[in-house]
């Protein structure tokens, strides 16, 4: 049975090995690093942390791979804001309530007004973050030469990261890939699991500040008076209102002109 299982596991390293010294590798991590952007279930991460393990017995080139991946990041990012700017809007207001696209959207909202293009960088190394950012970047017509400047760092980053993790698993274990891979996918999902527990805190904690905070009594005209405080905010920090700033969701009709629903007075 063992016998067995090593034979299987040296075919599937031939296998691997081959399919990662064909030049071809370069077009599929393009390929999935930019489908990735827009449908977080493609593995794109995956591919390129296998690719850097090989990488450190000499192909694929891991330059080339970070370069590579990185550039497909680029571009499936920007399809990602792409597919807000035309289309997020609609599938905002057909989202429920509570669901989680809505609370997606409207979390991603609230990073790009408070860190702005900073939250591009970070949110592109968390699988599913980075799509819901680029995409209500998008919807929030957050300005594109902004998010194409902060876009250089955010896929560089994130082809390096993941290139570099397989790398460092492959030069550890030089001779035995699979434990090479078993260090890199470990290193990737240590800092994931870091990244999301340390995001859950200090969203635990401003949670129980707002409701410290907040004081009794509060009434929806009160809520009102400070949303309408927030919103002039442009005008408070000599910002005028509009410029530069990523417009707030709120449902809107899709199209004001298509039907008697959607006309305006």
């Amino acid at each position: 049975m063992l016998e067995a299982l090593g034979e299987f596991a040296d075919a599937i390293l031939e296998i691997a090995q081959n399919a990662m010294s064909s030049p071809w590798i370069y077009v599929v991590i393009l390929l999935f690093a930019a489908i990735d952007s827009v449908l977080p279930l493609v593995p794109a991460e995956t591919l390129v942390i296998t690719a850097g393990v090989f990488a450190a017995s000499g192909a694929p080139s891991l330059w080339l791979l970070i370069l590579v991946a990185a550039t497909g990041a680029y571009i499936g990012d920007h399809m990602a804001y792409g597919i807000g700017r035309y289309a997020g809007r609609r599938l905002y207001n057909r989202s429920k309530p509570g669901s989680k696209m809505r609370s997606g959207f409207g979390w991603a909202e609230q990073q790009l007004q408070e860190r702005g293009g900073l939250i591009l960088v970070v949110c592109r190394q968390i699988p599913g973050g980075r799509t819901a950012v680029t995409l209500t970047a998008g919807t929030v017509h957050y300005p594109l030469r902004k998010f194409s400047f902060f876009e250089i760092f955010a896929a560089l980053s994130w082809g390096m990261y993941a290139g570099l993790i397989g790398y460092f698993g492959g030069i550890t274990f030089g001779e035995e890939p699979l434990k090479g891979l078993a260090v890199g996918f470990s290193i990737a999902i240590g800092i994931t699991a870091i990244v999301e527990l340390t995001r859950f805190l200090i969203n635990r904690r401003r949670r129980r500040l707002n409701g410290q905070t907040a004081p009794e009594g509060s009434s929806p005209e009160a809520g009102g008076e400070a949303a309408g405080g927030s919103a002039s905010n442009g005008a408070d920090d000599g910002t005028a209102p509009g410029a530069d700033r990523p417009s707030e969701l709120v449902e809107v009709p899709d199209a004001p002109d298509s039907g008697p629903e959607g006309r305006q007075p």
